[in-house]
Parts: C-alpha cells; structure tokens; sequence
C-alpha cells in the first residue's frame, strides 16, 4: 500500500494516538498527522516515533484538518482515519482494493452485513439517521453512513471536490460533492470500535444545526 496516505486529524488525542500508531506500523503507507498548532501535548506525545509526517493546520477545525491534509498528500490514494483507533484499519486493504474503479469507499457502521458501533450514543445515532435519510432523499446519495468519515479514495477525486466547510459540515459536504460531480462510490461495512481514549469532539446540538444547514444549503442550490 506504498500509493497510500493515511490522513489521520488529531485534536487532543495524546491518549489515543500513540497507541493507535503503534497498531498501524505493519501498514506499508504514509501516515500523516494533522495538528492544531497550539496542542502540545498531542505533538510531544508522538515526537519518538518514525515514519510518520506532522502538518500543523493553518486553521482550526475538523474540516480544516481534512482540506488541508488532502492537499499536503502526494499519494494516488488517501484514506481518512480518526486518531482516536474507533476506526478499525483491518478494512484498509479490502477499501483500497474496492477504490481501484472507483472515486471512493465509504465505511459504513450500518451498512449489513458487518457494520455496527462500540462508540456510538443514541443522541447521535438518531442524528446520523435523520441525515442520511434526507441526503438519500433529497440529493439520492445511496449511502448508509452520511456522517462517518471513514472515507477511502483517490487523492485526484478529494481535491476535484474543492472543499470549503472547516468544521464537521464536511462531512455531508464530501457525499453531496461527490454525487453532485457525478463521482463513483460505494458504501462498505465498518465496525466502529471504542475509542481508546480521549473525548468526543462533536457538539450533538450545535454541530448537527450546522450540518443541517448543509444539507439545507445544498437542496437550494439544485433547486435553482
């Protein structure tokens, strides 16, 4: 998997990160960690270990961390992959493998046979219901998942969406690009572990207003 970038965005994770470098040294593929630059602790957590890359983000956020490894990656591939090890990289080889005729594959936590969840609460999940729903309803997604970013693909296809949402908004941003683009995908099982450590870093309330407003920009855009 040497034309391979793991992105892998990290914001408090000085718990859960080395640990979950430690799991993916036997992966043959780039790891690249992206930071905020005013956490220390995560950055000192990791400052032993070899053959990973560090890029410190110019802005903060989840989306910003995302665009901006993105951009830094020079793989074919790149894959998303949260530092916190909720996201199982056994997956990795059979997503890649699905990705050679395609733009991307999605991890699923509800894709079935195989999908499901350690780590996910009920505030959330009802959320990430109610959202995949209108992204299949409303843009005719065809996916299970809308708010995992479990997201393996061609780095060309990444950068071709022109990403701009800086907070979690992207992770609606990327499928409703992709289908927009007329890009192609698939959605596969993934099961969801329990994090290592650390705390989640969504606001149910405040992130899930923003993501539906999203969604709700989106649908006014087709219908112009």
């Amino acid at each position: 998997m040497n034309n391979l970038t793991l992105i892998i965005p990290a914001l408090k994770e000085a718990e859960s990160l080395p640990i979950f470098l430690k799991e993916i040294e036997k992966y043959e593929c780039k790891k690249l960690i992206v930071l905020q630059k005013e956490d220390l602790e995560t950055k000192n957590s990791i400052q032993n270990i070899k053959n990973i890359e560090i890029h410190e983000q110019t802005k903060n956020g989840y989306g910003s961390a995302l665009i901006e490894g993105i951009n830094f990656v020079k793989t074919e591939y790149c894959c998303i992959i949260n530092a916190d090890g909720s996201m199982d990289p056994k997956y990795l080889e059979d997503m890649k493998k699905c990705c050679s005729k395609l733009d991307f594959v999605f991890g699923s936590r509800y894709q079935k046979p195989g999908g499901g969840s350690e780590d996910d609460d009920v505030v959330t999940s009802i959320g990430n219901f109610v959202f995949t729903l209108a992204g299949n309803i409303l843009f005719n997604l065809k996916i299970t998942d809308i708010l995992f970013t479990y997201i393996l693909g061609k780095t060309s296809s990444f950068k071709n969406l022109n990403l701009n949402n800086f907070d979690f908004r992207i992770c609606v941003e990327i499928p409703i690009k992709a289908k927009f683009r007329k890009m192609n995908y698939i959605c596969v099982p993934s099961f969801e572990r329990e994090r290592i450590g650390g705390k989640k870093k969504v606001n149910a309330l405040k992130d899930g207003l923003l993501i539906l407003s999203e969604i709700v920009k989106y649908f006014l855009k087709l219908k112009k």
